[in-house]
C-alpha cells in the first residue's frame, strides 16, 4: 500500500483527535502555530512523495541485492516493524546530533507548544538530510521497499498520539511502549531532558543504549529549541537553521572546521536545542 494512501486513510482520526483537544484544552493551542503545523504537514508530504517518486526505482535496484527472499507473514511483519522501530531510534539520535540531519529535524522541535498538532510539523528537507538511508538496510535484508515504506508510514502515524500534554502516564505501558510522557521529554529543553527518548514506537531502544529519562513532575517541560525561533512563518522554520549550517561552514577557516560545521554537533541560528 503507498505510504501516501495510509496517512490519508488514517488522517481523520488525527483531526478528531485534534478537534477534541482543542475544544477541550484550548490553553494548548495558538492558531498561527496550528495553522504553520498544518502547512508544514502538507509541504512534508509533497516533497516525500517526489522523493519517494525519485528513489523508488534505486530502491529496487538495491532489492536485486537482497540477502534473503521474505515473505510476508505475520512473523516477517513482527520482524520488520521492531527492525524499523530499531533503525528509527538511530535515525532520530542522528538528527540531533549531526548538524547536517538536525538542519531538518529543528523544524519539528521549533514550536513552544505541545499538541497534537505538533505532530503535523515536519521538515519538508528530510529527503535531502537523508532520512530514507536508515530505511536502506531492510531493503538489503530482503523485504519489498514497498512494505518497508508502510511500515514507516505506520511507525510514524503510531507516533501521532504521543504528541500530547493531556494524557498523564500510563503506568505499564510506560516500560515498553513510547508514551505522550515520553515524548514531552523528548521535546523539552530543560537541561536534564536534552537529548533524550529519541523512541518511535518502543521506549526500550532507549533504555538499552543509555538515552532514557523519566519526566520528572517536579521539573514541568519546556518546550521549543534553545534560542527560541518565536516564528510562525512555515518557510523561516524550515530553512533557518540551513541558512545557519551554510554560513557557518563558510566562515570556517579549514577542512575540519568546515566537516564539524556540516556534521559535528549542531549549534541553532539562535543557539541549539
Amino acid at each position: 500500500m503507498d505510504v501516501a494512501l495510509i496517512l490519508l486513510a488514517i488522517s481523520p482520526i488525527f483531526w478528531l483527535f485534534i478537534g477534541y483537544e482543542f475544544f477541550k484544552y484550548r490553553e494548548n493551542y495558538k492558531l498561527k502555530d496550528s495553522a504553520a503545523n498544518t502547512v508544514l504537514a502538507l509541504l512534508h508530504q509533497g516533497t516525500d512523495a517526489i522523493a519517494l517518486a525519485i528513489l523508488m526505482p534505486w530502491f529496487y535496484v538495491l532489492y536485486e541485492y537482497r540477502l534473503w527472499d521474505v515473505e510476508v507473514s505475520f512473523a516477517t511483519m513482527f520482524v520488520a516493524f521492531v527492525l524499523q522501530d530499531f533503525l528509527y531510534y538511530w535515525f532520530h539520535r542522528a538528527s540531533h546530533n549531526i548538524h547536517w540531519m538536525w538542519a531538518a529535524h529543528v523544524a519539528h522541535h521549533s514550536s513552544t507548544h505541545m499538541n497534537y498538532s505538533t505532530a503535523f510539523r515536519q521538515s519538508l528537507m528530510y529527503p535531502i538530510a537523508g532520512m530514507w538511508v536508515f530505511w536502506t538496510p531492510m531493503i538489503v535484508i530482503g523485504y519489498d521497499p514497498k512494505v518497508v515504506f508502510a511500515v514507516v508510514a505506520l511507525n510514524l502515524a503510531f507516533q501521532f498520539f504521543v504528541h500530547t500534554k493531556i494524557v498523564g502516564k500510563l503506568g505499564l505501558i510506560e516500560k515498553l511502549f513510547n508514551t505522550p510522557s515520553h515524548h514531552r521529554v523528548h521535546h523539552a529543553i530543560n537541561g536534564k531532558y536534552i537529548d533524550r527518548n529519541y523512541a518511535g514506537v518502543l521506549i526500550i531502544w532507549d533504555k538499552l543504549f543509555g538515552t532514557y529519562v523519566e519526566e520528572d513532575e517536579q521539573v514541568p517541560c519546556e518546550f521549543g529549541i534553545v534560542g527560541q525561533l518565536n516564528s510562525d512563518n512555515p518557510i523561516k522554520i524550515s530553512f533557518h537553521q540551513w541558512i545557519h549550517l551554510f554560513k557557518q561552514t563558510k566562515r570556517a577557516t579549514s577542512w575540519r572546521a568546515r566537516y564539524k560545521a556540516l556534521f559535528g554537533y549542531p549549534t541553532s541560528s539562535e543557539q541549539k536545542h
